[in-house]
Protein backbone atom coordinates (compact mmCIF):
# COMPACT_ATOMS: atom_id res chain seq x y z
CA UNK A 1 0.00 0.00 0.00
CA UNK A 2 2.70 1.98 1.29
CA UNK A 3 4.55 1.84 -2.54
CA UNK A 4 1.25 2.59 -4.32
CA UNK A 5 1.23 5.86 -2.04
CA UNK A 6 4.84 6.79 -2.79
CA UNK A 7 4.41 5.85 -6.41
CA UNK A 8 1.32 8.38 -6.95
CA UNK A 9 3.20 11.23 -5.15
CA UNK A 10 6.03 11.20 -7.29
CA UNK A 11 3.99 11.23 -10.45
CA UNK A 12 1.99 14.07 -8.82
CA UNK A 13 5.04 15.47 -8.63
CA UNK A 14 6.55 14.55 -12.31
CA UNK A 15 3.05 16.66 -13.02
CA UNK A 16 3.01 19.88 -10.88
CA UNK A 17 7.10 20.06 -12.54
CA UNK A 18 5.82 19.75 -15.62
CA UNK A 19 3.11 22.48 -15.32
CA UNK A 20 5.66 24.86 -13.54
CA UNK A 21 8.03 24.38 -16.80
CA UNK A 22 5.07 25.28 -19.01
CA UNK A 23 3.98 28.54 -16.64
CA UNK A 24 7.59 29.83 -16.85
CA UNK A 25 8.05 29.19 -19.99
CA UNK A 26 4.60 31.26 -20.62
CA UNK A 27 6.04 33.79 -18.58
CA UNK A 28 8.97 34.36 -20.75
CA UNK A 29 7.23 34.72 -24.19
CA UNK A 30 4.68 37.21 -22.46
CA UNK A 31 7.69 39.29 -20.89
CA UNK A 32 9.84 39.17 -24.27
CA UNK A 33 6.44 40.15 -26.30
CA UNK A 34 6.08 43.06 -23.69
CA UNK A 35 9.52 44.54 -24.45
CA UNK A 36 10.06 48.71 -24.09
CA UNK A 37 8.85 50.29 -27.92
CA UNK A 38 12.54 51.29 -28.15
CA UNK A 39 14.08 47.76 -28.11
CA UNK A 40 11.66 46.95 -30.84
CA UNK A 41 13.06 48.18 -34.42
CA UNK A 42 10.60 49.68 -37.15
CA UNK A 43 9.95 47.88 -39.81
CA UNK A 44 9.30 50.29 -42.87
CA UNK A 45 7.49 48.38 -45.64
CA UNK A 46 7.25 49.66 -49.25
CA UNK A 47 5.72 48.58 -52.41
CA UNK A 48 6.12 48.78 -56.34
CA UNK A 49 3.81 48.14 -58.72
CA UNK A 50 6.32 46.66 -61.42
CA UNK A 51 4.20 46.36 -64.28
CA UNK A 52 2.85 50.03 -63.95
CA UNK A 53 6.93 50.73 -63.42
CA UNK A 54 7.74 49.06 -66.45
CA UNK A 55 5.29 50.46 -68.89
CA UNK A 56 6.46 54.27 -67.50
CA UNK A 57 9.73 53.78 -67.61
CA UNK A 58 11.44 55.61 -70.47
CA UNK A 59 14.06 53.47 -71.05
CA UNK A 60 11.55 50.81 -71.38
CA UNK A 61 9.62 52.75 -74.23
CA UNK A 62 13.19 53.05 -75.88
CA UNK A 63 13.73 49.81 -76.43
CA UNK A 64 10.34 48.58 -77.02
CA UNK A 65 10.80 51.55 -80.11
CA UNK A 66 13.96 50.40 -80.89
CA UNK A 67 13.24 46.66 -81.27
CA UNK A 68 9.72 47.56 -83.18
CA UNK A 69 12.02 49.79 -85.79
CA UNK A 70 14.51 46.83 -86.52
CA UNK A 71 11.83 44.43 -86.71
CA UNK A 72 10.16 46.81 -89.84
CA UNK A 73 13.31 47.86 -91.35
CA UNK A 74 14.32 43.45 -91.31
CA UNK A 75 11.23 42.91 -92.35
CA UNK A 76 11.16 45.17 -95.17
CA UNK A 77 12.67 43.10 -97.47
CA UNK A 78 11.46 39.70 -96.47
CA UNK A 79 8.01 41.37 -96.84
CA UNK A 80 8.57 41.92 -100.26
CA UNK A 81 9.99 38.34 -101.04
CA UNK A 82 6.35 37.65 -99.42
CA UNK A 83 4.26 39.58 -101.73
CA UNK A 84 6.32 38.35 -104.60
CA UNK A 85 5.32 34.69 -103.42
CA UNK A 86 1.52 36.01 -103.02
CA UNK A 87 1.76 37.13 -106.37
CA UNK A 88 3.03 34.11 -108.19
CA UNK A 89 0.82 31.77 -106.07
CA UNK A 90 -2.72 33.51 -107.44
CA UNK A 91 -1.43 33.46 -110.79
CA UNK A 92 -0.24 29.95 -110.60
CA UNK A 93 -3.79 28.31 -111.06
CA UNK A 94 -4.24 30.64 -114.35
CA UNK A 95 -0.70 29.79 -115.74
CA UNK A 96 -1.46 25.70 -114.23
CA UNK A 97 -4.58 25.39 -116.85
CA UNK A 98 -2.29 26.98 -119.72
CA UNK A 99 0.93 25.49 -119.00
CA UNK A 100 -0.19 21.37 -118.56
CA UNK A 101 0.12 18.76 -115.47
CA UNK A 102 3.54 18.44 -115.83
CA UNK A 103 4.47 22.16 -115.56
CA UNK A 104 1.70 22.62 -112.93
CA UNK A 105 3.43 19.90 -110.39
CA UNK A 106 6.69 21.39 -110.89
CA UNK A 107 5.98 24.75 -110.45
CA UNK A 108 3.32 23.82 -107.52
CA UNK A 109 6.24 21.79 -105.79
CA UNK A 110 8.64 25.17 -105.94
CA UNK A 111 6.42 27.12 -104.56
CA UNK A 112 5.81 25.23 -101.81
CA UNK A 113 9.25 24.92 -100.81
CA UNK A 114 9.63 28.56 -101.30
CA UNK A 115 6.48 29.13 -98.99
CA UNK A 116 8.59 26.88 -96.22
CA UNK A 117 11.42 29.20 -97.08
CA UNK A 118 9.83 32.15 -95.77
CA UNK A 119 8.62 30.61 -93.10
CA UNK A 120 11.42 29.86 -91.95
CA UNK A 121 13.21 33.21 -92.41
CA UNK A 122 10.17 34.97 -90.61
CA UNK A 123 10.51 32.77 -87.54
CA UNK A 124 14.40 33.32 -87.47
CA UNK A 125 13.86 36.78 -87.77
CA UNK A 126 11.28 37.03 -84.84
CA UNK A 127 13.68 34.40 -83.08
CA UNK A 128 16.40 36.57 -83.58
CA UNK A 129 14.75 40.12 -82.20
CA UNK A 130 13.07 38.46 -79.42
CA UNK A 131 17.06 37.35 -78.51
CA UNK A 132 18.42 40.51 -78.85
CA UNK A 133 15.76 42.00 -76.86
CA UNK A 134 15.45 39.63 -74.22
CA UNK A 135 19.62 40.60 -73.49
CA UNK A 136 18.87 44.44 -73.77
CA UNK A 137 15.73 44.21 -71.04
CA UNK A 138 17.50 41.54 -68.75
CA UNK A 139 20.00 44.63 -68.54
CA UNK A 140 17.42 46.92 -68.02
CA UNK A 141 15.59 45.06 -65.03
CA UNK A 142 19.09 44.35 -63.77
CA UNK A 143 19.75 48.19 -63.46
CA UNK A 144 16.26 48.65 -62.03
CA UNK A 145 16.71 46.17 -58.87
CA UNK A 146 19.79 48.28 -58.20
CA UNK A 147 18.77 51.60 -58.30
CA UNK A 148 15.33 50.49 -56.07
CA UNK A 149 17.98 48.38 -53.95
CA UNK A 150 20.09 51.80 -53.31
CA UNK A 151 16.59 53.95 -52.62
CA UNK A 152 15.46 51.42 -49.98
CA UNK A 153 19.07 51.54 -48.39
CA UNK A 154 19.05 55.38 -48.70
CA UNK A 155 15.49 55.86 -47.03
CA UNK A 156 15.90 53.20 -44.74
CA UNK A 157 13.38 50.74 -45.79
CA UNK A 158 13.17 47.08 -44.59
CA UNK A 159 11.27 45.66 -47.16
CA UNK A 160 10.12 47.00 -51.20
CA UNK A 161 8.08 44.56 -52.27
CA UNK A 162 7.13 43.97 -55.83
CA UNK A 163 3.59 43.46 -57.22
CA UNK A 164 2.24 43.88 -60.91
CA UNK A 165 0.31 40.95 -63.12
CA UNK A 166 2.93 38.28 -63.53
CA UNK A 167 4.16 38.23 -60.09
CA UNK A 168 1.69 39.66 -57.50
CA UNK A 169 3.33 39.04 -54.08
CA UNK A 170 1.08 40.79 -52.78
CA UNK A 171 -2.69 40.83 -52.03
CA UNK A 172 -3.45 44.05 -50.59
CA UNK A 173 -1.36 47.20 -48.93
CA UNK A 174 -2.57 50.64 -48.19
CA UNK A 175 -2.17 52.69 -50.83
CA UNK A 176 0.29 55.02 -49.13
CA UNK A 177 2.80 52.23 -49.02
CA UNK A 178 2.98 52.42 -52.89
CA UNK A 179 6.35 54.20 -53.83
CA UNK A 180 5.87 53.54 -57.90
CA UNK A 181 5.63 56.85 -58.78
CA UNK A 182 8.89 57.86 -56.88
CA UNK A 183 11.00 55.19 -58.35
CA UNK A 184 9.44 55.78 -61.77
CA UNK A 185 10.89 59.84 -61.75
CA UNK A 186 14.09 58.46 -59.99
CA UNK A 187 14.41 56.04 -63.01
CA UNK A 188 13.85 58.63 -65.56
CA UNK A 189 15.75 60.87 -63.91
CA UNK A 190 18.54 58.91 -64.05
CA UNK A 191 18.04 57.52 -67.65
CA UNK A 192 17.99 61.38 -69.11
CA UNK A 193 20.77 62.72 -67.41
CA UNK A 194 23.22 61.12 -70.04
CA UNK A 195 21.37 62.36 -72.49
CA UNK A 196 21.43 65.86 -70.28
CA UNK A 197 25.34 65.76 -70.13
CA UNK A 198 25.40 65.23 -73.69
CA UNK A 199 23.40 68.19 -74.34
CA UNK A 200 25.87 70.62 -72.55
CA UNK A 201 29.24 69.52 -74.08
Amino acid sequence: MKSKIHEYQKNNIKMMSKKIVVIIALSISIVSCNKPAAEVKEVKTAYVDTSVLMKEYTATKDLDAKYKAKGEEKGRQLQAEVDRFKQEASNFQAQAQANGQAWAQQKGAELQRREQQLGQAQQALSQQLQQEGGVEMDSLVAGVKKTIKAYGKEKGFTYIYGTGDSNASILYAEDKLDITKEIIKLLNDKYKAPAKEEAKK
